[in-house]
Formats: C-alpha cells, sequence, structure tokens
C-alpha cells in the first residue's frame, strides 16, 4: 500500500451489480469488481476499514470473482476473474497470514470469444490437479480447465444446447473419493443443465450432459450444491434461484432405489404453489461406474421478485443453511425444520413491508444482487443498487443479527472533488448521479475515513462541484441549472460527534431532508420522534413524502459511520437555490474562496454559449454581462487565493485570465487571453499558492504549460510561459499544493492514461523536479480530477502531511498521503 514518500490514506469504490462478481475466502477476505479493477476487503476489521487494495489487469468491466477453495496449511490464495474484455485472469498471494493484500497476476487467458459471466472450482482429491475450474461466457459455451503449477490448463469447451448464456455455475464432487464431478449450469433459460464427469485422478476430465431439469419459469441466476450432512457420503442438495421469485431446491442421492420425496409447502397460507404443480421427475445419472439419482426436493415461497443469489453454508455444529437474496430488497436465511424436513426462512434482513421505500430516487429500490456467507458463517453481506455493501454479524447471546460498517462508493466515473474550506471533509461527486461527503471517524480512535453523508441524490449525471463556505456547496448536472445545497443539523450533528467538526450556527439549520416521490429537489423537514406514526404515501401528490425517507431522531444519533440504508435516505442536505442562465449541460463551475461568487459554464459549440456567467451569493442573482473569451466549452474555472484572478480555460485551446474591478467587488474584466495556449485542447488549470500570480494548463497535447505574471511597459500584468513539462499522455487534471515547500511548488498532475505523478516547480526560474513514479499513484484508467487538501484548523500538533485527493474515471475515490520530510529533502536536492 506505501511506497517511499507515499501512501494510500483512503479507497473507495461501489461494487459492480453482477451476481458473480463477488466472493469470500476462508482467511475473511471479501473480493468484488468494481468497474475494471477487483477490490479486496476485509470486512471483520476492528475498528472498519474500507478497501484494502485495488487489484489492475482487466480492461473492461469485471463480472466474475473466485477464490479457488482452500483447506488448512495452504500457503498460497488463488483468485480467478473474468470480464466483458473475454479475458480469464489467474492471480496469486504467496502468503497467507490474515492481513495480506499482496496478490500478483499469474496468467491471462483469451480462450473465451465473449464476456465471461460466471466462474465456479472444486478441490479434487488428487495430488495433481488440485482444483478443477468451469467458466461461463456469452459465447454460450462452457470452458472446464485444471489448475498446475500456477497454470491454468483448458480441459474442454462445451456448448451448450439447447443454446444459452450461462449466468451462474456450480461444480461439487458427488461421491466420497471427490473423483466424480457434477457440475450444474444455467442462465438465459429456464432450465438447469447437469453433467457429470470422472477419471479425475489420471487428469482427463470430459463432462458430460446427464440431464436437463425443468420447473423454473424464468431465467436462473444462481445455482450452489453443498452436501447435506458433514459426511462425505451423504446427499448433494442443489439451490437454484430464478428470476420466478421462487428457489427450487434438488436431491442427488448416490444409489439406485430413490429417496423419499418432499415437497415443500408455502407456510404463510399453508397452500401449493399456483398453477404448474412441482415435478415429481427423478433422473438417472451414472458416473464413475455408479448410479446415482437427481429428484426435486423443495419450492421455497417467500420472496416477491427476482432472486439473485443462493448460497449454502455447513455450520461447525453441522446445520445447513440457505442464503436467498432478491431484488425485494430483502435477504433470507432458509434451513429444514428437525422434524417435518419442511424449508423454512429463519431470518429476514433488509426492508420488509413498508419500509421498502416509494421511489428509486433514493436509492432504495432495485434489491440485493448478491448474497455472500463469512467464512465461519456468523456474518453476511449483500450488495444493493447503489454499489454499496450492507452486512450483518450474528450476536450468540442476543440470537439477533446486528448491522454493520460496510463499503461504500461511486459506480460510474467520479467526475469532480472539493474540500471544504478547512479541509474537515471532501465532497464528490459523479455519473452515477450522487453526491457524497468522506470525513475522518475520529471518535474510533484510528482515524480512517468513510463516507458520512449522501448530501445529493440526482436524476441527471453530475459534472462538477465546489464548496460554499463550511456548510453550503453548489453542484452541476447534465441539466441547465445549477442546484445549492445546506447541511442540515442531523448530519452537522453526526459529524461534530463522529468527526470532531464543530459548526457555526448549528441551531439554525433545518433538521433534515428528503425528496419529494415525484421530485428532484430535496426538501428541509423535521425530524420525527421514533413512535411517530407513519401514513400511506398518496403517488398522486407531487409532494408526498416516502414513509421510508422519513428522518428519526434516533437514525444519525449513532456511535459509527452511518450504515448504507441510513446514508442513501436520512442524510441528504436540503436543497436551498436554483441558479439559471444556461442553454446547455453545466460543463464546470467554481467558488470564489471568500464564497461571494460562483462562476459556471455550460457545453457549447459557439461563443453565444461559451460565455462565463456570474452568481452573487447573497441574493443568489445573475451579475451581467457575462464574461466573454470562448468559442467552445469552458473545461475549467478557477480563482485565484485571493479571488483577484479568474481563470478559464477550454476546448478552444486557449486560456484567459479576468481581474476583479477594485471598484465594483463582484465585476471582472478580461486581463489577459492566449488563443494559442496549447495545441490541443485545455482540459485543466490550476493557481499558485505564492505572491506573483502563477498558473498552470493541462492540455490534451501531452503538456503542462506553467505561465508566470511580468510588468508590462506601462505597468500592467501579462503571463507569460515560464516553463513546460511534457508527459507521455494528455493530461486531464492539475492542482498546486496550497503551500510551497522550500521555495518550491507542489504540483500534481494527473493524465488520461491514469498517472498520477507529482512535481516540484522553482517559483523563481521554473525548474522542475519530479517526483519517481510508483504504482500506488496510478490507475486504470483517466484521472478527472485533482484537488490537495488545505491544512484543517483541526488537525492537532504540527502541520498536517500534504494530502491529495484524485478522482477516477474508474469509479474510485483515492486519498494519497505524502511524506512532508520527504517532499522537502527532494526540493532541496
Amino acid at each position: 500500500m506505501s511506497a517511499k514518500g507515499v501512501s494510500v490514506e483512503y479507497l473507495t469504490t461501489g461494487a459492480n451489480r453482477q451476481t458473480a462478481a463477488t466472493d469470500w475466502s476462508r482467511s475473511g477476505l471479501l473480493a468484488f469488481g468494481a468497474d475494471v479493477n477487483i477490490a479486496l476487503w476485509r470486512p471483520h476489521l476492528d475498528p472498519p476499514r474500507g478497501v484494502g487494495r485495488l487489484l489492475r489487469g482487466h480492461a473492461e468491466l469485471v463480472k466474475a470473482v473466485a477464490f479457488l477453495p482452500s483447506a488448512v496449511g495452504d500457503e498460497s490464495t488463488y483468485l480467478i476473474s473474468g470480464a466483458d474484455d473475454k479475458t480469464l485472469m489467474l492471480w496469486k498471494s504467496s502468503a497467507s497470514h490474515d492481513h495480506d493484500l499482496d496478490f500478483g497476476l499469474l496468467q491471462t487467458s483469451l480462450e473465451h470469444t465473449g464476456a465471461i459471466n460466471c466462474i465456479t472450482s472444486a478441490r479434487v482429491a488428487a495430488s495433481h490437479p488440485k482444483w478443477i475450474v468451469a467458466t461461463g461466457a456469452a459465447d454460450a459455451t462452457i470452458r472446464t480447465w485444471s489448475l498446475e503449477h500456477d497454470q491454468l490448463h483448458l480441459l474442454q469447451t462445451i456448448h451448450t444446447a439447447p443454446k444459452f448464456f450461462p449466468l451462474t455455475l456450480s461444480l461439487s464432487s458427488l461421491g466420497a473419493d471427490e473423483n466424480a464431478l457434477v457440475l450444474a449450469a444455467a442462465g438465459t433459460r429456464d432450465t438447469i443443465q447437469i453433467l457429470t464427469a470422472d477419471a479425475v485422478a489420471e487428469g482427463v476430465v470430459q463432462f458430460n450432459v446427464q440431464a436437463n431439469l425443468s420447473g423454473h419459469e424464468g431465467w436462473i441466476r444462481s445455482l450452489s450444491f453443498a452436501r447435506e450432512t458433514s459426511n462425505a457420503d451423504g446427499d448433494l442438495l442443489l439451490a437454484s434461484a430464478s428470476q420466478d421469485k421462487y428457489v427450487r431446491i434438488w436431491r442427488i442421492h448416490q444409489g439406485a432405489a430413490l429417496p423419499s420425496l418432499a415437497v415443500s409447502k408455502d407456510l404463510s397460507d399453508g397452500k401449493f404453489l399456483p398453477g404448474k404443480s412441482p415435478s415429481n421427475k427423478s433422473h438417472r445419472l451414472r458416473t464413475a461406474a455408479k448410479d446415482f439419482s437427481l429428484s426435486f426436493e423443495a419450492l421455497l415461497l417467500g420472496h416477491e421478485d427476482w432472486i439473485y443469489a443462493a448460497r449454502w453454508h455447513m455450520h461447525d455444529d453441522g446445520k445447513l443453511q440457505l442464503l436467498t437474496t432478491s431484488a425485494d430488497n430483502s435477504l433470507a436465511i432458509w434451513e429444514a425444520d428437525a422434524s417435518s424436513g419442511i424449508w423454512v426462512s429463519m431470518v429476514r434482513l433488509g426492508e420488509i413491508s413498508r419500509e421498502k421505500g416509494a421511489t428509486t430516487a433514493t436509492g432504495s429500490a432495485g434489491g440485493f444482487w448478491t448474497g455472500l456467507w463469512s467464512p465461519d458463517g456468523r456474518s453476511v453481506a449483500c450488495l444493493g443498487r447503489t454499489g454499496s455493501w450492507r452486512r450483518w454479524q450474528y450476536e450468540p447471546a442476543n440470537d439477533s443479527w446486528r448491522p454493520c460498517v460496510a463499503v461504500t462508493g461511486h459506480t460510474k466515473a467520479v467526475t469532480g472533488v472539493s474540500w471544504s474550506k478547512n479541509g474537515d471533509y471532501l465532497l464528490s461527486t459523479g455519473s452515477d448521479q450522487t453526491t457524497r461527503l468522506h470525513a475522518r471517524w475520529t471518535a474510533s480512535g484510528a482515524n480512517t475515513w468513510h463516507e458520512m453523508s449522501r448530501p445529493q441524490i440526482h436524476g441527471y449525471d453530475l459534472n462538477c462541484i465546489d464548496a460554499l463556505g463550511e456548510s453550503q456547496f453548489v453542484s452541476g448536472a447534465d441539466e441547465k441549472l445549477m442546484r445549492v445545497f445546506g447541511e442540515p443539523k442531523a448530519v452537522a450533528s453526526m459529524l461534530g460527534r463522529l468527526g470532531g467538526m464543530s459548526k457555526k450556527g448549528i441551531e439554525k439549520m433545518p433538521d433534515a431532508a428528503n425528496m419529494p416521490v415525484l421530485g428532484l429537489s430535496n426538501k428541509a423537514i423535521d425530524m420525527v420522534d421514533d413512535d411517530h406514526e407513519i401514513q400511506p404515501v398518496d403517488d398522486r401528490d407531487r409532494d408526498a413524502m416516502d414513509p421510508a425517507t422519513m428522518v428519526k431522531k434516533s437514525h444519525l444519533e449513532i456511535d459509527h459511520p452511518p450504515l448504507e440504508d441510513t446514508l442513501s435516505r436520512h442524510t441528504l442536505w436540503p436543497e436551498t437555490e436554483k441558479l439559471y442562465g444556461h442553454g446547455y449541460e453545466i460543463s464546470c463551475l467554481a467558488a470564489s474562496h471568500d464564497g461571494k461568487l460562483i462562476a459556471s459554464a455550460c457545453k457549447a459549440t459557439s461563443t453565444n454559449h461559451a460565455v462565463i456567467r456570474l452568481f452573487e451569493t447573497e441574493r443568489w442573482t445573475e451579475i451581467r454581462p457575462p464574461l466573454t473569451a470562448h468559442s467552445l466549452t469552458v473545461t475549467r474555472l478557477r480563482f485565484s487565493a485571493d479571488d483577484r484572478h479568474l481563470l478559464s480555460v477550454g476546448r478552444d485551446r486557449q486560456w484567459a485570465v479576468f481581474e476583479r474591478d477594485p471598484d465594483a467587488d463582484a465585476l471582472y474584466t478580461l486581463l489577459q487571453s492566449n488563443p494559442k495556449g496549447h495545441s490541443r485542447m485545455i482540459l485543466d488549470a490550476a493557481w499558485s499558492p505564492c505572491e506573483t500570480p502563477l498558473f498552470a494548463t493541462a492540455g490534451r497535447d501531452k503538456q503542462v504549460r506553467i505561465w508566470k505574471s511580468s510588468k508590462r511597459e506601462d505597468g500592467s500584468a501579462q503571463f507569460e510561459q515560464m516553463a513546460a513539462l511534457p508527459c507521455t499522455a494528455p493530461v486531464t487534471s492539475v492542482d498546486f499544493l496550497p503551500r510551497s515547500l522550500c521555495g518550491r511548488l507542489v504540483l500534481a498532475v494527473g493524465t488520461e492514461a491514469g498517472q498520477v505523478s507529482v512535481c516540484l516547480v522553482d517559483e523563481q526560474d521554473g525548474t522542475v523536479v519530479s517526483l519517481p513514479p510508483t504504482d500506488d499513484l496510478s490507475f486504470p484508467k483517466a484521472v478527472l480530477q485533482l484537488a490537495w487538501r488545505p491544512s484543517p484548523d483541526s488537525e492537532a500538533g504540527a502541520t498536517a502531511s500534504p494530502t491529495l485527493a484524485a478522482a477516477g474515471e474508474d469509479t474510485t475515490l483515492r486519498l494519497f498521503s505524502f511524506d512532508e520530510a520527504y517532499l522537502q529533502s527532494t526540493a532541496e536536492l
């Protein structure tokens, strides 16, 4: 996680909404696909931390992740991943201790010709190979592999017939000798294909189709095998979860005689499933010179929408339980009744009945996409529509499941970041239509970063954001207006309690905020008592309040970072103003350091629309006329530290500097423009903290150029190029540290290729010294924005280490902490 002089302090990203893109290893490591990355997270760390590391390698969305089954004494952990880029990757961690995240890429396979959707594996009795792996892809094939000597070897390619795209696979040994294998495959049809293979000991594995199981009436999303008892020769159970809202359990029994048949009932009303009766047809299987029968065992009713995941877990006491997750926002744990054998839902977690919520705007709809058991079976985790995790821990003393702090993050590109004016917290916004607030959890003593609030959940992709003072921010989206938000009392109190942030005027803040069922604007509301009666929602009323978004006083009176259901519903900020004037989607905005002005621009193809509009924040009116200089979209606006100058750069390759009129605080006039600032479009710009005005511009021409102010003969200021820094890729983001070190300016540079580099610039002669590159500062996609943290007033002791926030197109938001002594020593050299 760290290299000389730099470490990753915080890493957040949302998970891909794919059922097969997650897995939980025997050592307690949870892996999930996060855009093109694989994120590694240890859920049981106390105090909780976020994502520990990202594995890079895939070029497109990761859809399948699976740890190979490990046994006590294994020195290595293997991980296999598949993605839309049709590649299968094998990863290995050489050390076995609990906190190791050091996975290295061993192999990349390109055998599949379509996106890889699912992966399963089984450990076999033979010493070589130890594992058999099966993969399913959108090329309508299932491929089987053996893993030997740290390499995957293709054994067989099976074309699905009748043709379907596999969405789920499950592989298990059939008998006690583990040399007979059974593979279940399903996907974009309503049948399950059963294949068997033997002769594993000789290293020749050939699967053959033995049966097609019918009964489901929708696509099948999840399959899971488990032994019914801890005995190796016990019956094998297969659970199948489908979009028809039902789970079916199938039994594989060794021997020619059929087991006694059990058909489940819907325990809520005692009736059998309406419509088609459950099929009692049995299938005969023969493999490894042994006979097996496969029959329908039970039908589980209870979910009200598509079921995405079904996973077995055998507890240490021999109790077998099944975990199911559904689009109805619930998670259920099932087990067979000891006396009757009927499968009963023992635990129900998530959102039930009227607490589901009536609107997707607050992130409540969409359900749970996957469900996982922890290795010890005392914890379960599931992934929701918002890309965030939810986790529950079983507490035997109370016989209850306690919700725990989990991982959250953006699910699409992070397009903007902004620190609060004193650096207490960080705001991020993105194409997933959310704005998120991140802060340290200082009350835990570990000072770990977490998402503490979700101020804005929008209906448009968000493009830019900036903080206004300590309790307001303004954001711009793919709409023609900007929205201003103010902090509510509930969130301010929580941030003070968890992060030690003191806020002035908290008593004047509104209690909380929610979003009307048919609205896009967050409304200020009063918090209610816990025993407040919830009224049914009237969908015809535009101002009707979703009952699930009422903020009860207990929701934010917590001693830990808020959980996902709280974040998505109860930490909204009320919208205080809308700023109109632009004709197209907002492209960029900036707030002055004194908080009195907002400058903004929109997407434009002509001079008429490529104007910069100024708004004053006292009466929230536009200052006319708008500023003109550009002919195409303005890509970035920046106020200098003293607000004397406003800098704009754009797609028309030019930069422009506007100077504040000393006789009218709110008016700016064009001081200088350079129509040929770069040879290609300019994507970002930043002011330095030095007294003599100096700024940097970043272009698609792979250049960072430094411009410094000098005096003309008539005494007026003009900017001339002082230095040029060539880069290996188009430069998409730049930012200066708000203070100088040893007379040097610290400049962070981010590129379209995903590389973040730090340079030290001599403010006198423009000499540039670049720090050595490190993998820690590398992204798989473009770096969209960089922002150095202002020195927080609340930091104890000496000045805080320089901290850089980086927003990635790969959905990640990262905080890098730099060793100031290392930067100073480099500057002195």
